[in-house]
């Protein structure tokens, strides 16, 4: 199935019931007096995180939920039924935004998490409530009120840990293949990912972490020119990004330098948050030339980036230097989780 992680929907609260006017009329006791009794609420509608769900892809066929009405109420001070409040699932990851206002309502990122997205009218007095000592018969009586409406945007963020940023071709595909049992499309051609893919590398027993591998970013993206910039917010919730660099120029005729300065610029462009998180260096497709190029390739990189954080060179068609990148992944994730730690050290080839 094809990945959706953008859907609009109008959620509809149920209207509250009319409250009831009318008067006791029993045998034997005249002038009974008023015993109209209050409507029901409206219904509200909330979404609520499903782990079962992957994608928004059910939105693109329904997009109206409307919870059902308050009943009016009734003689002898018989309050109406309350409607019934709507429970809408959608992904674990699901950013709710207001598309009149650009609100952030809520972010439902744990399973189980529910948010009130339209709330249900309230339910009309009856005119047993309007009763007093100056006005015994009161015939007034007020109706429900009507439940919120409103147009959604829903955005999914993949829940990663680890996520893969670069120029197209530069790897990202390869390196989850090779680390993980996802199966991406690789091929000899740019923008061959088309949308996120998700794989879970296992480093042991009761050690993994996920990575995400987003479209490749191009000069202009924060425009909107290309692909990656769509999916950058996939990038949000990870703790760790792998910047990948092709280091094979007479391959791709790109100074990597270059396009490792391209993508801080887009990620400045795009999230100012985003381009300050803990980003790792990857230099990939170290095997299509002699070990001391790729190194020399390496420390030119690291010299002219004044790059002061882990570096990696690794080739991901070979697998030869991903062990040790995602073994150190998962001891930098694990330290993340638990008390704070002084950043890691520059990684080894």
């Amino acid at each position: 199935m094809k990945f959706v992680d953008e859907a609009t929907i109008r959620v509809q609260g149920g209207n509250g019931g009319a409250g009831c006017a009318s008067f006791r009329r029993e045998k034997y006791i005249p002038r009974g007096g008023p015993d109209g009794g209050d409507g029901g609420h409206g219904g509200s509608v909330y979404l609520v995180a499903d782990e079962g769900i992957n994608t928004l892809a059910d939105f693109q066929v329904r997009r109206r939920f409307k919870a059902s009405h308050g009943v009016g109420g009734a003689g002898k001070d018989r309050t109406g039924a309350g409607g019934s409040s709507l429970d809408v699932q959608v992904p674990c990851g699901t950013r709710v935004i207001v598309e009149e206002t650009g609100e952030l309502l809520g972010d439902l990122a744990n399973h189980g998490e529910k948010l009130l997205v339209a709330a249900g009218g309230e339910g009309g007095k009856g005119n047993i409530r309007f009763k007093s000592s100056v006005n015994r018969a009161p015939r007034q009586s007020t109706p429900g009120t009507p439940g919120e409406s409103r147009m959604l945007q829903l955005e999914l963020t993949l829940l990663a840990d680890v996520g893969l940023l670069g120029m197209p071709n530069a790897g990202k595909s390869t390196l989850i293949r090779a680390v993980s049992a996802a199966r991406p499309k690789v091929a000899d051609y740019p923008f061959t990912t088309l949308y996120p893919n998700l794989g879970v590398v296992s480093i042991g027993p009761h050690r993994s972490f996920v990575m995400a591998d987003i479209p490749g970013l191009i000069e202009g993206a924060a425009e909107g020119i290309g692909l990656g910039v769509r999916f950058l917010k996939h990038l949000r919730r990870t703790r760790v990004l792998l910047h990948l660099l092709d280091i094979a120029p007479l391959e791709t005729g790109h100074d990597p330098v270059i396009d490792a300065q391209s993508i801080v610029k887009e990620l400045e462009a795009f999230s100012p948050e985003l381009a300050v998180k803990e980003r790792w260096l990857v230099l990939n497709k170290s095997d299509l030339m002699p070990e001391t190029e790729a190194n020399a390739t390496r420390e030119r990189i690291v010299r002219s980036l004044e790059w002061t954080g882990p570096v990696y060179l690794i080739s991901a068609i070979s697998g030869a230097g991903t062990q040790r990148l995602v073994g150190d992944l998962m001891s930098r994730l694990e330290n993340l989780a638990g008390p704070p730690d002084e950043d890691l050290a520059e990684g080894g080839a």
